[in-house]
């Protein structure tokens, strides 16, 4: 049955077991509950589990740091072994203590189990070193008995199966060449996973998944996602990828949230953290703001998700994060709130290259052969910025590289022409500024974005002579802003 929910993941480590100084004090442990305490989070999500051990004292998995007493070679791990040690040494469990703290802040609480994780079987099975993974019978029947672990010895609302951290995360759990003729193996893995979870002893529980954004790469990557919710195996899917950490207010996962509402099954939608990450060059990484969640959540709600789904962002939370998470359960709570748009890029990591999806920039223009071109480019709002008397300013921003102010470029919005009286320029990056210029119109009247997709040209006309490198598109933006009255409309 569908479900409304507002979920904050942690995954154990970066903002958690990895900071906080050993002996953990129980203000430590229960930090990631606290912090987003009191906010519209109703589910908590921990991540439990990496391939090289399990951030909780578990029967099945080998603990993270096992391995290692006595001979860490890195200040985060040591904190890690140390800070769960000094809870137990205390009988208490480091993952029931943040249990019961989810419990006793009226949150949900499910922990979330990586597909490629192993850590406690012979490194040799996992795909990263050339194994088999699940394919091997040991394997499905160790991650089965995880699964059963999470469920049963612990006092969870269910549990969730992380695919979508492979790459970037951990590896895969089929070697990539055999991965789709073994869907069958895993959708009958995942049967036996669902009866476990939802048939346990004092309840039935949930059986979440974390899937890939697209139907063919969940095939490619052996994941029958179709078949899953034909059958009733899961409770609620939410689409991402791990290694692409952008946020992305335009992710295609419209065939899933119908495929999943079909079936009366939840689809939550991953806001990512970040605006840049650290694969493009001269581009400093950077927390999306406010104003940039509240637009990609506006755009997912619109789609029909039933929920948003939330990770790292910038840490210690602050009141500027504690406010969109307050928001983020109410699309009348940010509906005219100012929002900031922006387009993914196709990414630059080569080990995504295999799960990426659809992105539309970077554009390059090549004075040789495409003076005239047009380039479209579909542009998603959730602003009726037309016709909401209290939207104050509609503003595009487009940044290109190797631009001069003596190229002529035409741009267009649904058909019509955006004038260039109004452009304002700015440069790109002040490592370089002059690589990369902004170009920012204040969009009025007829020129303005519609509510839902618009259509985005943009065409360059005229290059200087002699001037032969391609000019590149390598942003585009929209930022609407409010006031608190109406009549302020252009």
């Amino acid at each position: 049955m569908r479900q409304r929910r507002t979920i904050y993941f942690n995954d154990a480590r970066h903002y958690y077991l990895f900071v906080f100084e050993p002996p953990m004090r129980l203000q430590d442990a229960w930090a990631p509950v606290d912090e987003v305490a009191d906010t519209a989070v109703d589910t908590f999500v921990y991540g439990v589990s990496r391939d090289d051990g399990w951030f909780y004292p578990s029967k099945v998995g080998l603990r993270f740091g096992e391995d290692q007493v006595g001979k860490f070679d890195m200040a985060a791990y040591w904190r890690v072994w140390e800070n769960m040690q000094s809870l137990i040494d205390r009988d208490l469990d480091p993952l029931q203590v943040l249990i019961d703290r989810a419990h006793e802040r009226g949150m949900d609480f499910i922990p979330s189990l990586r597909m490629g994780a192993y850590a406690g079987l012979d490194k040799a099975l996992q795909t990263v070193n050339g194994g088999p993974g699940m394919a091997n019978a040991s394997v499905r029947e160790f991650m089965h008995r995880a699964v059963a672990e999470l469920a049963t010895d612990y006092e969870t609302e269910g549990v969730e199966l992380d695919f979508a951290a492979a790459p970037g995360g951990t590896g895969a759990w089929f070697p990539p060449d055999e991965a789709q003729m073994r869907g069958p193996e895993m959708t009958d893995w995942l049967r036996q996973a669902s009866d476990t979870v939802r048939h346990r002893a004092g309840g039935e529980g949930l059986l979440g998944a974390r899937v890939y954004p697209t139907a063919e790469v969940n095939r490619k990557k052996g994941l029958e996602v179709e078949r899953w919710l034909d059958e009733g195996l899961v409770d609620y899917l939410v689409p991402m990828v791990y290694g692409l950490s952008i946020l992305d207010g335009a992710m295609p996962i419209q065939w899933l949230i119908e495929a999943a509402h079909e079936k009366d099954t939840s689809v939550y939608a991953m806001l990512h953290p970040y605006r840049h990450d650290d694969s493009r060059p001269r581009i400093v990484r950077q927390y999306a703001s406010p104003a940039m969640v509240r637009a990609a959540a506006a755009n997912a709600q619109a789609a029909g998700v039933d929920g948003l789904y939330t990770w790292f962002m910038e840490w210690p939370l602050g009141e500027g994060e504690r406010s969109v998470l307050t928001d983020l359960s109410d699309p009348a709570q940010i509906a005219e709130k100012d929002k900031h748009y922006f387009l993914r890029r196709a990414s630059d990591l080569s080990y995504v290259v295999d799960v990426d999806y659809a992105a539309h920039l970077p554009l390059t223009f090549d004075p040789t052969c495409d003076l005239g071109r047009t380039f479209e480019i579909p542009v998603t709002i959730a602003d009726d910025a037309e016709r909401n008397d209290r939207v104050r300013r509609v503003c595009l921003r487009l940044a290109l590289t190797d631009l001069v102010t003596a190229d002529r470029i035409e741009i267009r919005i649904n058909g019509e022409r955006v004038s260039q009286q109004r452009v304002r320029r700015r440069t790109t990056t002040p490592v370089a500024p002059y690589q990369g210029m902004w170009l920012e119109f204040d969009l009025e009247g007829a020129e303005r974005l519609r509510q839902g997709t618009n259509r985005l040209e943009v065409a360059l006309l005229e290059r200087p002579s002699g001037l032969r490198s391609p000019v590149v598109l390598e942003d585009v933006e929209v930022i609407v802003e409010y006031d608190l009255w109406p009549g302020n409309q252009a």
